[in-house]
C-alpha cells in the first residue's frame, strides 16, 4: 500500500472528544486502526489515540478510489482522516464510548504508516503472556488499559509536585553518581574512567544526601527520585523504583504524618477522584504484631490474633502448658463460620502452618456451652469459657491454634490470617485502610554472622528512653521509625534522623562500624553534623505502589512504563547487553566467568 505524508493535513481532534455538538463540521482525526468492519456498502474502521476511540465511516458511492484503499486497512496502521461529523442513525448508538454518538464519514484518508500483524490482540482482557508483552512493550502501553495507568502516575506526581510545592517543599535533584556506602540492599556500581580502579554507586535512595540538604538549611526538600537496588526481583519489587522523597528540619512524628496525610489525600484524589479520611489510625509494630502477626498489616477485616498465653498456664494440654512454662504463647485465630470444615479443609491450613514453621495447627469449635472436636477435651469448663470469651467464638467457628515463641507465633498466625482473607473473601469492595505503624525496633541479631545490623538503616534516631541502651541491650532499643501502610502494603518508610555526631557514631559502633571505618565511610556526612545540624525527620512513599493501589493492579510493574522482568532483563531493547572489549579495555574491567559446579566440587574437596 502506498503510504502518504500528512503534508497540509493537521489533526483537528483527537479521537475521543466529539460529541452531537460537533455534527456538521469538517474535522481531521489521526490515530491507529484498531478493528475493520467490512459490511459490503459500508466499512466501518474503529480509530484510536490515547484519548479514545472514534467510528469512521467509508462508503463506496463517496469515492470509489478511498474506499478501495480503506478495504486494505490493517490492524495498528495509522491513519489521517478528513470528513464530516455525522449523528449515528438510529438503533446503533454505543452508550458505552464518550464518542458513540456520532462518526466521521471519510473524504479523504492517508495512511501514514503500515504496521506488521501486532503478535497479540490489542482488545481487553489481553491474552498474551508477560513476556511477550514485555517484548513488545510499545504495543503494550498502547492498549487504552496501559494509557490509564500512564496517566493515573502522571496524575499522582502531578499532585505530589502542586502539595508539596504549595506546603513550602523546595524540588531538588541529588546525584544519580554517588559515593558508594551500605544502605541494606546490593548496590549498581559504574566504574570511573578517569580515575581508574575506582567506582561511583547508583542510589538506592537519596537518604544521605538528604540529610545535608537539612543541614544545608534548605528546611523543606522532596524529589520524586529514582532509586536502583541490585536484589532479587518479585511482583512488588524492581531494580529501578521511584520513590516521593521528602525531609523536613525541626519536626517530629507528628509533623511528618500530617504532611504525608495530606500528600495521600491529594493524590488519590487528583488520580483516582477518591475522597479519604484523615487522620490516619497508628499502631506500635509491637501492637501490630501481636494482633495481625505483620508490621504491615491488613485492618480491612477484623480476625485479628488472640492472645490466651495467660488462661491456658495449667492446662491439660501438655503442648500449650510445656510452651508457656519454656516462655512461649499460645494464640489462636476465630475463623467465624467455617465451623463446618472438614478435616481435610483443616489439614490444608495446618500443612500450610507447618511449611512456614509451625509444629503443628491445633483446632476445636464451639459447639453449643463445650468446645467439640481437636484438643476441646483438654479444657477444663472454666479454660473453655475463658477461650471462648476472649475469642469471640460463637457456634458455627473454628479456632486454630499455634503455641510457639512469641515472634514466630504471630508470624505463622499473621500469614495464616492473610491465607483465610483471600480463602473466605473477607475484604469489602473499595475500602482503604490506612494504618501509620511506629516505634520498631532499631536493631536485628543475625544468627549466621553473630552481630547486630539495622532493622530498617543506621540513620535513624533512638526514642530518647532506649539510647542507654545502645550498648548494653541493642535488641530493647526502638527506633523513631515509622511506616505508613495500606490495605497490608508497606507504601512508604521513614524516620526523625540522628542530628548529632556522638549518636550517630554510638549507633555505627553497635552495628560492627568502627570509628575508621565510619570515617572511610560517612566521613562526609558525620563532618556536615559537626557544623549545626538541625533535627530532621522524613519519609519516602514508593511512588509504583501507590500508583498500583490507585489502579487496583496487583502488580507495580504494570504502574512502570518500561519495566524489568523477573529475571532483571529489559526484553523490549535486550538490556544487559554485552560491552565492547574496548570499552572494557578503557575502564579496566575484566570479567571472570563464575567457576562450574564440577570445579567448585574439586576445590571444595
Amino acid at each position: 500500500m502506498k503510504l502518504d505524508l500528512m503534508g497540509d493535513l493537521h489533526r483537528t481532534h483527537t479521537c475521543g472528544e466529539l460529541t452531537k455538538e460537533d455534527v456538521g463540521n469538517e474535522v481531521v482525526l489521526m490515530g491507529w486502526v484498531r478493528r475493520r468492519r467490512n459490511l459490503g456498502g459500508l466499512l466501518f474502521v474503529d480509530l484510536f489515540d490515547r484519548h479514545g476511540l472514534t467510528q469512521v465511516v467509508f462508503r463506496p458511492d463517496d469515492d470509489p478510489e478511498i474506499f478501495a484503499r480503506a478495504e486494505h486497512l490493517g490492524a495498528e496502521y495509522v491513519i489521517g482522516a478528513r470528513g464530516e461529523v455525522m449523528a449515528r442513525p438510529e438503533g446503533t448508538v454505543n452508550t458505552d464510548l464518550p464518542t458513540g454518538e456520532v462518526e466521521v464519514h471519510v473524504a479523504e484518508l492517508r495512511v501514514l504508516n503500515a504496521s506488521e500483524t501486532p503478535p497479540f490482540v490489542m482488545e481487553e482482557p489481553l491474552k498474551a503472556s508477560d513476556e511477550l508483552r514485555l517484548e513488545y512493550r510499545f504495543l503494550d502501553l498502547r492498549r487504552p488499559h496501559m494509557q490509564r495507568l500512564i496517566e493515573a502516575r502522571h496524575k499522582a506526581a502531578l499532585a505530589t509536585r502542586k502539595y508539596l510545592a504549595g506546603n513550602g517543599f523546595l524540588e531538588i535533584e541529588t546525584p544519580i553518581l554517588a559515593k558508594k556506602t551500605p544502605e541494606g540492599a546490593r548496590d549498581f556500581i559504574v566504574p570511573s574512567r578517569v580515575h581508574r580502579g575506582k567506582v561511583y554507586a547508583l542510589p538506592q535512595s537519596p537518604q544521605l544526601y538528604k540529610q545535608i540538604l537539612m543541614v544545608s538549611g534548605c528546611d523543606r526538600y522532596f524529589q520524586i527520585a529514582r532509586c536502583l537496588r541490585d536484589e532479587d526481583l518479585r511482583a512488588d519489587r524492581q531494580p529501578e523504583h521511584t520513590q516521593i522523597d521528602m525531609e523536613m528540619s525541626f519536626v517530629t512524628e507528628d509533623d511528618v504524618f500530617g504532611v504525608a496525610e495530606g500528600l495521600m489525600t491529594a493524590i488519590w484524589r487528583e488520580a483516582a477522584g477518591v475522597t479519604i479520611e484523615t487522620p490516619f489510625p497508628r499502631l506500635t509494630y509491637r501492637e501490630a504484631m501481636d494482633r495481625f502477626g505483620s508490621d504491615k498489616p491488613d485492618t480491612r477485616f477484623g480476625m485479628e490474633i488472640v492472645d490466651l498465653t495467660d488462661l491456658l498456664g495449667e492446662t491439660e494440654f501438655n503442648v500449650f502448658r510445656s510452651t508457656i512454662e519454656g516462655g512461649g504463647t499460645v494464640k489462636c485465630l476465630n475463623a467465624v463460620g467455617c465451623g463446618g470444615w472438614s478435616r481435610g479443609e483443616i489439614d490444608r491450613r495446618e500443612a500450610l502452618a507447618k511449611k512456614w514453621g509451625a509444629k503443628g495447627l491445633a483446632w476445636t469449635k464451639p459447639v453449643d456451652g463445650a468446645l467439640q472436636g481437636g484438643i476441646g477435651k483438654f479444657f477444663s469448663e472454666k479454660e473453655t469459657a475463658a477461650v471462648r470469651e476472649r475469642a469471640g467464638a460463637a457456634a458455627g467457628d473454628l479456632l486454630l491454634f499455634v503455641a510457639d515463641a512469641r515472634k514466630k507465633t504471630n508470624e505463622i498466625l499473621g500469614r495464616l490470617r492473610i491465607a483465610l482473607r483471600d480463602d473466605l473473601d473477607l475484604v469489602p469492595e473499595g475500602r482503604l485502610n490506612f494504618l501509620w505503624v511506629t516505634d520498631f525496633p532499631m536493631f536485628a541479631w543475625n544468627e549466621d554472622s553473630g552481630s547486630w545490623e539495622a532493622e530498617h538503616h543506621m540513620f535513624t534516631m533512638p526514642r530518647p528512653e532506649c539510647i542507654d541502651l545502645l550498648e548494653t541491650d541493642p535488641g530493647q532499643v526502638l527506633g523513631r521509625l515509622y511506616d505508613l501502610v495500606l490495605n497490608g502494603v508497606e507504601i512508604a518508610s521513614g524516620s526523625i534522623r540522628i542530628h548529632r555526631r556522638d549518636i550517630q557514631e554510638r549507633v555505627m559502633a553497635v552495628v560492627g562500624i568502627t570509628s575508621e571505618d565510619a570515617e572511610r565511610r560517612f566521613g562526609f556526612l558525620l563532618k556536615a553534623f559537626d557544623y549545626g545540624a538541625p533535627p530532621h525527620g522524613g519519609l519516602a512513599p514508593g511512588l509504583d505502589r501507590i500508583v498500583m493501589l490507585v489502579t487496583g493492579e496487583d502488580s507495580i510493574r504494570d504502574t512502570i512504563v518500561f519495566p524489568k522482568s523477573y529475571r532483571g532483563i529489559s526484553l523490549m531493547d535486550g538490556s544487559p547487553s554485552e560491552a565492547e572489549p574496548a570499552v572494557l579495555d578503557e575502564l579496566g574491567i575484566r570479567f571472570v566467568e563464575p567457576p562450574d559446579e564440577e570445579s567448585r566440587d574439586r576445590d571444595s574437596g
